[in-house]
């Protein structure tokens, strides 16, 4: 990237399972752009994946509603924030998932902060859900 400007990208997106693959398409192209090899723009095709399914799931009560995507590219990283106006959840209450009795559904976060670097969840009753993880050009932890 040049100049190490930061470029926001912002997409609002309709609350149907169909469009993630659009989502991951589009961050597919930017962490191309930034300078991501294929295992990690791999991960992070992953990890949006799972914030947008959150969305999806647990953000809206009916479909008619969008949840929205912001991509900020800076020159060796790339923030990415899931956002929704469901009804949120006290962000304390996810619970890290036991792995030894694994079920259906509740993994989700946990991919999330096990592929990207940095993983912020903001998310109050009543007022949506925000999902921002940053992932570092060559930094595999």
């Amino acid at each position: 990237m040049e100049n190490g400007t930061n470029d926001l990208i912002r997409l609002s997106v309709p609350n149907k399972p169909e469009y993630v693959s659009v989502i991951r398409l589009t961050v597919s192209g930017i962490a191309n752009r930034i300078g991501f090899d294929i295992e990690e723009i791999e991960d992070i095709k992953v990890a949006i994946s799972e914030a947008c399914t959150n969305a999806i799931t647990h953000g809206f009560c009916q479909q008619e509603n969008n949840f929205n995507v912001d991509f900020l590219s800076g020159k060796e990283k790339l923030t990415i924030k899931v956002y929704d106006n469901g009804k949120g959840c006290l962000s304390q209450n996810i619970k890290t998932p036991d792995l030894t009795e694994l079920k259906e559904g509740g993994l989700g976060i946990f991919i999330i902060k096990s592929i990207m670097d940095d993983v912020e969840i903001l998310s109050n009753n009543g007022n949506g859900t925000i999902i921002k993880m940053t992932k570092y050009v060559g930094d595999d932890i």
